[in-house]
């Protein structure tokens, strides 16, 4: 199994610490994707969906465990039934908002991806596909309504000095 990046996430969010745990929670945050040149013909017709959903490497996180303690929650949970970045295969996925296409800059809100981060993939967000009515949500109906959803540095990478979000 081959991946490549096919570009690079820009936001405002320098570390996972006070970073928006979900898109929900990203209250507007802009920011930009960079396609590579060799991939920018791929967003030929992107202009035309609203949500686009943004397949990433999360490229900072702490190595693979199966058993976390999730945002939200104070109990260990199995990786599966997370949304957390320390993953066998670290991948995360976020269906932004798209505000515009800019040759081979996507102009996009409701960002809570880390700036930096490596893109794996774009697909459009299409309700019919990816909306679904759920009545069983496991540990997460438990999640209080008027939370923050600001994650903080429990996945992240500590850097010689002991700070998270440091070169993995």
């Amino acid at each position: 199994m081959e991946l490549k990046s096919i570009g690079i996430i820009h936001s405002p969010h320098q570390r996972a610490a006070g970073a928006p745990a979900q898109v929900a929670f990203a209250g507007g945050s802009v920011g930009t994707v960079e396609i590579f040149p060799e991939y920018s013909g791929g967003v030929k017709d992107l202009a035309g969906f609203e949500r686009i959903w943004l397949i990433y490497w999360f490229d900072r996180a702490v190595p693979a465990r199966l058993e976390v303690t999730p945002y939200l929650d104070t109990e260990p949970r199995g990786i599966f039934a997370t949304r957390a970045p320390c993953r066998p295969n670290p991948l995360g996925f976020s269906p932004v908002r798209l505000i515009g296409v800019e040759g081979h800059l996507l102009r996009v809100a409701d960002i809570d991806i880390l700036d930096g981060t490596p893109l794996i993939d774009i697909k459009p967000y299409v309700p019919l596909f990816d909306s679904f009515a759920a009545q069983r949500i496991g540990w997460c109906s438990r999640i209080a309504d008027g939370v923050n959803g600001a994650a903080d540095d429990r996945f992240a990478v500590r850097d010689t000095k002991g700070l998270a979000d440091g070169p993995p």
